[in-house]
């Protein structure tokens, strides 16, 4: 039976017009990934292949073939190869040695499926041959595993083989990882094992995460001790790279006392004896360069009622960054900073609901390593609107009230032994006082007696567990904002028991003599106040209008106030200092007004 044949149609095909409708591109972006599919089958059929490529490696031979068109695409030694005078370009097969075959083959395949399998224990070779044939798409994802691997163990060696093969953000990476990790990097075999000026560099960094400077010194102290006899030679060199003005007082002294290393380098010793003595003595000291970031920390405070939040500034970037909340809600707390831990003292916890007004009598711990709290020996008393500060790695609470009690008292705290003592009380009861801390003495100013603003000021001399009165601000003020700046006490706004102060008078240390400055923009109390590289930073209050979320920064040398920014919430009565940024795990960066 024959089969019927089906008629073709050959009328003409009726074209539509489409004049005056131009031309528009279309890029079909599957095509390139359908393209390198093809040339991939072409290859495991040994199709239309033009070279071949043969890998010596351990006296083994191995051999693949492939399309030089592709090798050349990813790789520019491959295209220096094929399209240049080498003798590569005409020869049918390249020999490669060094390399291993299962190296070359994850290359040759990242050619033409651009999937690259990175693991533990090929991420050396690969990251070795893919900077040695500049496959930069194997580079990155060998660098973005070592990044992702990066621990304590292995930062100091992943740092220093990103630097002697060229792997500039990697080696970036590193640095950065053992800056944050410093503390925990400093335990492990990687760093014994440094030399001497890998030593210095390392700790010659600005950016290095430490809760204070002696961390760095026993650093180098057990650096040292790891090979006494061969490396005592380098500890004079390792002073002079660290921040050696910024060493504690009390731990200065226990190392003159105990560290055996200064028994065997009386120049060491020396120096170390001559910047104990200018500490003691009160001496001027040089400026000390602050390591890693400094935030300013905004703890607690109150809006309609206390609350437990706890955050840090960055003047730098603007931004803010969310830390865990403090144990408890606390408005009209102290806050200052020892050996890198950030101490909250006292205040109120005066909540909505809560039935009554509890005065807190709490020390609360925050470290910026952890982002966590931890609780501290208490108060003698309790103090709300309590006033402290920090001398020598001891902080001083002064004043506050209990219920309707307005202390005189003052008390101090060592952490080493985790006690409070009273010291000598101050001449009158002050609650809202400012404190500030300079050259070793504490100044105590203005504040409420129970029936008066005060515009008086007291000097407290620890040495000598005494009080003394110097001259008075020309206002009344409590709830001010009060910094210590370049040898002035700065005191910023407050209230007079009629209104809230705009006016910033300053005090004079080396003249015992009062000025005005420039008025901050707003009228506020009960704000927070402190100094950033050189310029003095006033946040929230209260005024007749409110309470003020605003950040205004002060400038010394041009006299003159700007805002700069505005808090996540606004409040008064909270604590703030300056302290290094908490260490970036488990925190929640959020924007401010940048």
């Amino acid at each position: 039976m024959l089969c019927s044949k089906k008629r073709v149609n050959h009328s003409p095909v009726i074209v539509p017009s489409l004049k005056g409708h131009g031309y528009l591109d279309y890029t079909i972006e599957s095509h390139p990934a359908r393209a390198l599919s093809i040339m991939q089958e072409l290859r495991q059929d040994r199709q239309l292949c033009d070279v071949t490529v043969q890998v010596t490696h351990g006296g083994k031979e191995q051999t693949f073939v492939a399309h030089r068109i592709v090798l050349a695409a990813s790789s520019p030694v491959f295209k220096a190869m094929f399209t240049t005078n080498l003798r590569e370009r005409q020869a049918s097969e390249v020999k490669i040695q060094g390399i291993h075959p299962m190296v070359m083959e994850r290359l040759i395949d990242f050619a033409y499926t651009s999937r690259v399998s990175v693991g533990e224990q090929s991420v050396v070779q690969l990251l070795l041959a893919s900077t040695m044939y500049q496959v930069e798409g194997v580079i990155n994802a060998c660098c973005d595993f070592l990044i992702k691997n990066l621990d304590s163990a292995n930062a100091i060696g992943i740092c220093h083989f990103a630097e002697q093969i060229g792997c500039t953000e990697l080696r970036q990476r590193g640095k950065e990882y053992i800056n944050i990790h410093f503390t925990e990097v400093i335990k492990e075999e990687e760093f014994f094992n440094l030399t001497h000026c890998q030593l210095l560099d390392l700790i010659s960094q600005d950016g290095l995460n430490v809760l204070c400077e002696s961390d760095v010194y026993k650093a180098c102290r057990e650096w040292v001790r790891w090979d006494l006899e061969g490396r005592t030679q380098y500890f004079h060199a390792l002073l002079n790279a660290l921040q050696i003005y910024a060493l504690p007082l009390r731990f200065l002294k226990h190392q003159l006392q105990e560290c055996p290393i200064l028994d065997k380098v009386n120049p060491c010793r020396d120096i170390l004896s001559k910047i104990f003595q200018e500490m003691y003595l009160r001496k001027p000291l040089p400026p000390v360069r602050q390591r890693g970031n400094q935030l300013v920390y905004v703890a607690g405070g109150y809006l309609q009622r206390s609350v437990p939040n706890m955050e840090a500034f960055s003047p730098r970037s603007g931004r803010w960054l969310r830390l865990a909340d403090m144990p408890g809600p606390r408005s009209g707390a102290a806050c200052c900073v020892v050996l890198g831990l950030f101490y909250t003292i006292g205040g109120r916890n005066n909540s909505q609901g809560a039935g009554e007004n509890v005065d807190s009598a709490a020390l609360d711990c925050y470290n910026p390593m952890t982002n966590q709290w931890s609780q501290r020996a208490p108060l003698n008393l309790p103090r709300n609107r309590v006033g402290a500060g920090a001398i020598d790695g001891a902080i001083y609470a002064v004043g506050g009230s209990w219920g309707s009690s307005h202390h005189r008292s003052a008390e101090r705290y060592d952490p080493e032994t985790n006690k409070w003592t009273f010291i000598a009380p101050m001449k009158m009861c002050r609650i809202g006082a400012g404190v500030a801390v300079w050259n070793g003495l504490l100044y105590v100013i203005g504040g409420f007696d129970g029936k008066n603003r005060l515009n008086s000021v007291e000097c407290y001399r620890p040495e000598k567990d005494e009080w003394s009165l110097i001259s008075p601000m020309g206002s009344p003020r409590s709830g001010a904002g009060v910094v210590a700046l370049n040898n002035y006490i700065y005191v910023a706004g407050g209230f007079n028991g009629r209104e809230q102060f705009s006016s910033v008078e300053r005090y004079s240390i080396e003249t015992d003599k009062w000025e005005n400055v420039a008025s901050m923009k707003h009228n506020r109390s009960a704000m927070g106040a402190t100094a950033y590289r050189g310029k003095i930073y006033v946040l929230g209050g209260f005024n007749q209008n409110g309470f003020l979320d605003s950040v205004e920064c002060y400038d010394p040398e041009k006299d003159e106030w700007t805002e700069v920014t505005v808090m996540l919430t606004q409040r008064s009565g909270m604590g703030i200092a300056v302290n290094m940024e908490p260490c970036p795990r488990n925190l929640t960066p959020v924007d401010g007004d940048s």
